[in-house]
């Protein structure tokens, strides 16, 4: 995460840099998005926290891919650390704010009411198990790439040259592959922490 440190100065200039200006327009389009998802009934400045946590899991992502660097978002203290809070806290708020909201969520419309009393028990559970299907969301696709990047690097040392191109080849396009998973997981990772 220091290295992320290194790049603060570029803020201060002048002339804002092309990265400076790309990563301007991808944090104002996080911000319009987030803001169209959490409605109007959001608190002024609240997808800051979203577009922080995009950031910072975006980051440590990309850190993962280089050589020698460990991927601390492929391990679960992370991951749930960043889900828990989130989550506890929007719990906390909803049903002390919104009771009659929160309670309604617990039966969807249209439900016989025979029904009912399993359609509470299983909307408590899927809302009990949100936050760890979102951190192991995460960690098992962070682990998932490296493990094939690493596993497929480990045999290179045993094959012929013309085997060795083609095992290139597929580390370059699984490479590509993992920094497109990085950016939709840090993605995904922040729409869905908005919708629960």
């Amino acid at each position: 995460t220091f290295l992320g440190l290194l790049m603060i100065p570029s803020i201060y200039w002048l002339m804002p840099s092309r990265y400076n200006i790309m990563w301007n327009s991808i944090l104002l389009t996080l911000h319009k998005e987030f803001k169209t998802l959490l409605g109007p009934s959001g608190h002024n400045g609240s997808t800051f926290i979203f577009i922080s946590l995009f950031s910072l899991i975006l980051f440590n992502n990309f850190m993962g891919l280089f050589p020698y660097i460990f991927t601390s978002t492929s391990h679960l203290t992370l991951t749930l650390s960043l889900a828990l809070p989130l989550w506890l806290c929007f719990m906390l708020y909803g049903w002390i704010n919104h009771t009659q909201h929160m309670f309604a969520h617990l039966v969807p419309q249209g439900t016989p009411a025979i029904l009912m009393p399993f359609m509470v028990c299983i909307e408590t559970i899927s809302n009990i198990i949100r936050p760890g299907t979102l951190a192991v969301r995460l960690t098992a696709n962070m682990i998932a790439g490296h493990l094939l990047l690493t596993l497929l690097g480990n045999t290179g040392s045993s094959m012929s040259y013309m085997l060795v191109t083609f095992l290139l080849m597929a580390q370059i396009a699984l490479l590509v592959l993992e920094s497109a998973v990085a950016m939709i997981q840090s993605y995904v990772f922040a729409v869905l922490s908005t919708l629960y």
